[in-house]
C-alpha cells in the first residue's frame, strides 16, 4: 500500500483514490462534515462573508483526516510483521522421536492397515499397469496384492511443526523397507516370447520426506514428499508351476515397475502436488467409481505479460523470442483457457485484456473417485502459427464417505486453498493463483452432478440397486458374466463440422474385442437412436465411444472417450459423454446392464407397436392452402406407409403398425400426395421408444422437423411375450403376485419421475390413473389374503378339534396304563396345536 500521496512532484492518483475509498468507508468523518458545511454557508450568508478561509478549514480537515488514514496503514504493517516474526520464531518445534507411532503401527498393520491398504491399491495399481503396459506385454493382471507384516517406518530422524502464516505444517521422514510383499501378476508376453509368466514383486525400497497440513478445520488432511523419494523395486519371473526365473528374462520390465511407481508418486504426490486424507464424521461404506461435473471458467485477474512472462509454463524459445520485440508487449493480450481431466479437455472462449470474464461452462466425467482438473492460459499470438502457453494451474477433487466432495489447491507461498462441498449440487467458487506467478488468478466455480457407486447407485437420487460385482478384478481374463450390457446411442451436440460446413457423422462403439458401428447421420440432427447389445466380459471395464467425420476421400475422427462400466447395475445410465482429444462434441449414450434372468424373459425379441393417430398444424403444399397428407414410416430397412387423406392440414389416420424390435431407429416422413407430381415432404421426426419398459405404451405429440410447423401423435409399444412359467401354479402364488404389483409400482414410480423431468402434465395424468388403479389391484389383494388367513386359521381349528378327539383312542390302544394316573390324560395333554398363522 503506498505511504504517501505525493512523490517527487507527482501526484499519486492510486493512493488518492485509497485514501477517498478510506473516507468513504468513514462513514462518520463524512457526517461530521455536511454539517460544518451548511454552518459555514448560513455564517456567510447572513453574518459576515469568509470564503477566503474556507479552502484553508477545508485542508486542515482533509490533513487530520489522512494523518489518522497513515496511522491506521502503519498500525496494519506493524500487526502484521509482529505476527510473522511470532509465527516464524515460536511455531518451529524442536524434532521429537516418535517410537511409539511405530510401535503402534506395528501393532495395528497386520490385522487391520495390511488389509484395508492392499485392497484399495490393489485396484489401483491394476488399472494403472493396465494403462502404462510394457511393449514385451500384451496384457497384464493382478491375482494377488499383499503389503506383506513390516510396515513403513516415520520420524525415525525425528518428527517437528512449522507454520507458514497461519497454516501449519509437520514433517517427518517415511522409510518403507521390506522384503515381506506378496505381489503377483501374470502377464501375457507379445513376440517373440509368445507365452504367460508370472511376475512376483519380493521387495520394495520407498525414501523421502513427507509434508503433513491440516485443513478445513481438521476434516481432512493433505500429505505429499518434499521431494522426489528414492524407489527400489525388487522384482522375479516364473512361467508357472512355482518357477522362478532371474530378472534378466525379461529385460525392461523391473525399471518399468520402478518408473510406473515413481511417476505415480510425482504426479499425485510430490510438492506442490497433493494427495488429500478425509476424515469424515460417518462413513456411508460406498466406493466412488466415477462422477459426473460442470465447471466453469469465470475470469482471470491481473493477466498482464510482464507478470506472466515468468512463470515456468512460459519460458519456452518461441515466448523468449515474441518477448524481445517491445511493440507486442504494448497490445493488450488476447487469452482463453484450456480445462483438462485426464484425457478430456476443453476450451473457453477467447477473450482480451488483463482481466478477462470468460464465462465457459463445461460438461466432464471423471473415471475415478479422485480427479485432477488442469487449468492452462493461453495467448493468441498472430506472429505464431501455435497458442503461446503462459501458465496453468490445478485443482483436485475427492469424493468423501460421508456423500460429500473435496476440492483443494496450491495457494500463494504453497498455501492451501480448500473447499467442500457437502452435497452432490452445491456449487463452489475458488480463486485459484498461477504457479510461478506473483499476483495472477483465475476465478473457477465447480458443481459436482452425481457420484457413480460400484453397486450402481448414484449420489444424485440416492437410489440403491441390488449390488452386482460382476467386473471383478480376480475373474479370469475377459471372461463372459452372462449379463448383456445394452448401449442405445441417442444423440450427439456440438460435434466438429468440416471446412464446408458439413457433418456425415457416426459412432463405433468398442467393448472388449466387439466393435459396433451405427449409421451415418447429418450433424445438423444428430439423432442416431441405435440399440447395441454387448456380452459383459469380467475383466473389461470401460466402453470405448469414437465418432468420424465422413469426407471425401475417407473418414476424419472428431472425438473419443472411455467411459467406465464398473458397477452398473439394472438401473439405466442416461449420459452425455464429452469427446476428448477435440475443443467440442458430446455423446448422449443411454446404457443398461441386464441379468439372465431378465435377458430370457424380458429382453426376449418382441414387438413395436406404432398407431398413428392424427397430425395437426401442417404445412400447407398446395395452392389451394390444403395438403393430402400421410405418413411413410421407416423402421431400420423396413418401410411402410399410411393411407392418404386429402385436403387437409389435420389429418386423422388412425393407423397401426408393428415390427420386430431389433433397436433400429423409427422415423417418421409426413408427405404430400401429388398424382402427377414427384411427392413433397412437410416434415419428419424420430420416435423414441428406447427407454419404454416392456409392455409400456407412451402417447405423445412430436413436433415435425425440417418445417416451420406442424405435430404428429403417436402411440406407441414395446410389447413383450412372457416366457412360459415352469408351473402354472407358481405364476398364481401369492408370493409372485406379491412381487408383480412390487414391480408394477416401481415402474410407475420410475414412469412419474422421467415424466416430472420431462414436463409431460398429459403422461402424468395417465401415469396416476394407472397409480390409481394398483392401488385398487392392492387392496383387493390385501382382502384376499385375509380371507384366505381366515380360512386357514378355520382348517386348523377343524383339524386340531379332529386329532383332539381321535387321541384318546389312540393313547388307550397304545399307551401303557398307569395306577393312579386317572384316565390316561397324560398321553394327550401335552399336545400342541399349530398356531394360527
Amino acid at each position: 500500500m503506498v505511504r504517501r500521496i505525493k512523490r517527487k512532484g507527482f501526484i499519486n492518483t492510486e493512493a488518492a483514490r485509497e485514501f477517498f475509498n478510506h473516507l468513504v468507508a468513514e462513514r462518520h468523518s463524512l457526517l461530521l462534515l455536511v454539517p460544518l458545511v451548511l454552518a459555514f454557508w448560513a455564517i456567510e450568508r447572513w453574518v459576515f462573508a469568509f470564503s477566503n478561509w474556507v479552502p484553508l478549514v477545508v485542508a486542515v480537515w482533509a490533513s487530520l483526516q489522512y494523518g489518522s488514514y497513515q496511522r491506521a496503514i502503519l498500525a496494519e504493517d506493524l500487526t502484521r510483521k509482529w505476527k510473522q516474526n511470532v509465527f516464524n520464531a515460536s511455531t518451529i518445534t524442536p524434532l521429537e522421536h516418535c517410537q511409539w507411532l511405530n510401535k503402534l503401527l506395528s501393532e495395528i498393520w497386520l490385522n487391520f492397515m495390511n488389509k484395508k491398504l492392499s485392497l484399495r491399491f490393489s485396484s489401483m495399481v491394476e488399472k494403472r499397469l493396465r494403462q502404462r503396459r510394457s511393449r514385451l506385454i500384451e496384457n497384464i493382471q493382478l491375482l494377488e496384492f499383499s503389503l506383506g507384516s513390516c510396515p513403513p517406518l516415520l520420524g525415525l530422524n525425528g518428527t517437528c511443526w512449522s507454520q507458514s502464516g497461519e497454516q501449519k505444517i509437520l514433517r517427518l521422514d517415511f522409510t518403507w523397507d521390506t522384503s515381506d510383499l506378496s505381489i503377483l501378476l501374470q502377464a501375457k508376453l507379445s513376440k517373440p516370447f509368445n507365452r504367460t509368466a508370472r511376475i512376483v514383486v519380493n521387495s520394495l525400497c520407498i525414501k523421502g520426506d513427507i509434508l503433513i497440513r491440516p485443513t478445513l478445520e481438521g476434516k481432512a488432511m493433505l500429505y505429499s514428499f518434499v521431494s522426489n523419494p528414492d524407489v527400489r523395486i525388487g522384482v522375479a519371473f516364473g512361467g508357472g508351476g512355482g518357477q522362478s526365473l532371474p530378472a534378466t528374462e525379461l529385460p525392461g520390465v523391473s525399471s518399468w515397475l520402478v518408473k510406473i511407481l515413481t511417476e505415480t508418486l510425482n504426479k499425485k504426490m510430490v510438492e506442490p502436488r497433493r494427495g488429500c486424507f478425509s476424515l469424515p464424521a460417518t462413513d456411508l461404506h460406498k466406493t466412488a467409481v466415477g462422477g459426473i461435473i460442470y465447471v466453469t471458467v469465470v475470469s482471470g485477474s491481473n493477466l498482464h505479460r510482464s507478470v506472466l512472462r515468468g512463470s515456468p509454463s512460459s519460458r519456452s524459445p518461441d515466448i523468449a523470442e515474441s518477448s524481445n520485440g517491445g511493440s507486442s508487449s504494448n497490445k493488450p493480450v488476447q487469452t482463453f483457457v484450456e480445462v483438462e481431466l485426464e484425457q478430456l479437455s476443453r476450451r473457453s472462449e477467447m477473450r482480451t485484456g488483463p482481466n478477462p470474464a470468460y464465462q465457459s461452462t463445461f460438461n466432464m466425467i471423471l473415471h475415478d473417485n479422485t480427479g485432477t482438473l488442469k487449468f492452462n492460459l493461453y495467448e493468441n499470438n498472430p506472429a505464431s502459427v501455435r497458442y503461446d502457453s503462459l501458465a496453468s494451474c490445478e485443482v483436485k477433487l475427492k469424493y468423501v464417505n460421508d456423500d460429500s466432495t473435496m476440492f483443494w489447491a496450491v495457494g500463494y507461498d504453497n498455501g492451501v486453498i480448500a473447499k467442500h462441498a457437502e452435497f452432490c449440487g452445491q456449487e463452489v467458487e475458488m480463486v485459484v493463483p498461477f504457479e510461478g506467478v506473483s499476483s495472477s488468478e483465475l476465478t473457477v466455480r465447480l458443481l459436482l452432478k452425481e457420484w457413480h457407486f460400484s453397486d450402481g447407485s448414484h449420489s444424485l437420487n440416492g437410489v440403491n440397486s441390488s449390488s452386482l460385482h460382476s467386473l471383478d478384478g480376480s475373474a479370469s481374463l475377459f471372461s463372459k458374466t452372462g449379463r448383456k450390457i445394452i448401449v442405445t446411442v441417442l444423440a450427439g451436440k456440438n460435434l466438429l463440422v468440416s471446412k464446408t460446413g458439413k457433418c456425415d457423422a457416426n459412432v463405433k462403439l468398442q467393448y472388449g474385442k466387439t466393435i459396433q458401428k451405427t449409421k451415418t447421420v447429418n450433424a445438423a440432427e444428430g439423432v442416431w437412436n441405435q440399440k447395441f447389445e454387448f456380452e459383459e466380459l469380467a475383466g473389461e471395464e470401460y466402453l470405448k465411444v469414437k465418432c468420424y467425420r465422413e469426407e471425401m476421400l475417407g473418414t476424419d475422427n472428431i472425438g473419443t472417450a472411455t467411459l467406465s462400466l464398473h458397477g452398473i447395475s439394472n438401473s439405466e445410465m442416461h449420459i452425455w459423454v464429452p469427446l476428448e482429444e477435440v475443443s467440442s462434441g458430446e455423446i448422449e449414450l443411454l446404457i443398461e446392464a441386464l441379468s439372465p434372468e431378465y435377458s430370457e424373459a424380458d429382453s426376449s425379441k418382441g414387438l413395436i407397436e406404432l398407431v398413428l393417430v392424427e397430425a395437426r398444424d401442417l404445412v400447407a403444399a398446395d395452392l389451394r392452402g390444403t395438403s393430402d397428407p400421410y405418413v411413410r414410416v421407416q423402421y431400420g430397412e423396413k418401410k411402410q406407409r399410411t393411407k392418404v387423406i386429402y385436403k387437409t392440414l389435420h389429418p386423422k389416420w388412425n393407423q397401426t403398425m408393428e415390427f420386430p424390435d431389433d433397436g433400429s431407429s423409427l422415423e417418421l416422413h409426413v408427405k404430400d400426395h401429388n398424382t402427377l407430381l414427384p411427392t413433397s415432404s412437410i416434415g419428419n421426426c424420430v420416435v423414441e421408444y428406447q427407454r419404454l419398459k416392456p409392455n409400456e405404451t407412451a402417447d405423445k405429440w412430436i413436433p415435425l422437423q425440417g418445417v416451420t410447423r406442424g405435430e404428429i401423435r403417436v402411440r406407441v409399444t414395446r410389447k413383450v411375450t412372457e416366457a412360459p412359467r415352469r408351473a402354472s401354479a407358481d405364476s398364481s402364488s401369492p408370493f409372485n403376485k406379491a412381487l408383480l404389483l412390487s414391480n408394477q409400482m416401481k415402474q410407475v414410480m420410475i414412469k412419474f419421475q422421467n415424466l416430472i423431468d420431462d414436463g409431460d402434465l398429459e403422461g402424468l395424468g395417465e401415469a396416476l390413473g394407472e397409480l390409481e388403479s394398483l392401488e385398487d389391484e392392492q387392496e383387493e389383494y390385501l382382502v384376499q389374503l385375509q380371507t384366505e388367513q381366515m380360512l386357514l386359521i378355520n382348517k386348523i381349528k377343524d383339524l386340531g378339534k379332529e386329532i383332539l378327539n381321535s387321541s384318546p383312542v389312540q393313547a388307550t390302544s397304545h399307551s401303557p396304563s398307569r395306577s393312579g394316573s386317572g384316565s390316561g390324560g397324560g398321553s394327550y395333554s401335552r399336545l400342541r396345536l399349530p398356531a394360527p398363522m
